[in-house]
């Protein structure tokens, strides 16, 4: 029997890969004793205030993120800054799929993610 719980997180004035390593071994389940790594036993994770997670050294200049829609030219990038303005969930979204294991897990612990941008959400008490 799995069972899940809710953690959150207020991603103010936290560093973007520290936080992000922490919501990912919560989303694997490895921090209970009845993990297996063949089965999805994670909890579920709320992350406030993704407007305001930071980065360190000169990655909010210089980090770029790529997609390619496959079709010629379809090659775009887009800095952190500017992903920052469209989007700040995307930022620990990222970051924490990349480090989730790739297998076919994957899309269901990214399900159980919540990140807003401020500091409100419908996800119970803090």
């Amino acid at each position: 029997m799995i069972t899940r719980q809710w953690h959150y997180f207020d991603a103010k004035d936290q560093i973007l890969g520290r936080l992000c390593t922490k919501i990912s071994v919560l989303l694997i389940g490895k921090n209970k004793v009845d993990f297996a790594p063949n089965l999805d036993g994670g909890d579920y994770v709320v992350v406030t205030n993704s407007d305001y997670v930071k980065l360190t050294g000169k990655k909010e200049l210089n980090k770029l993120y790529y997609s390619h829609s496959n079709y010629p030219g379809g090659f775009k990038q887009i800095s952190v800054h500017e992903q920052r303005a469209k989007d700040s969930r995307r930022l620990i979204i990222h970051a924490v799929s990349k480090m989730l294991p790739k297998n076919k897990l994957r899309a269901g612990r990214l399900q159980r993610l919540k990140v807003f941008p401020g500091s409100e959400h419908p996800y119970g008490k803090k």
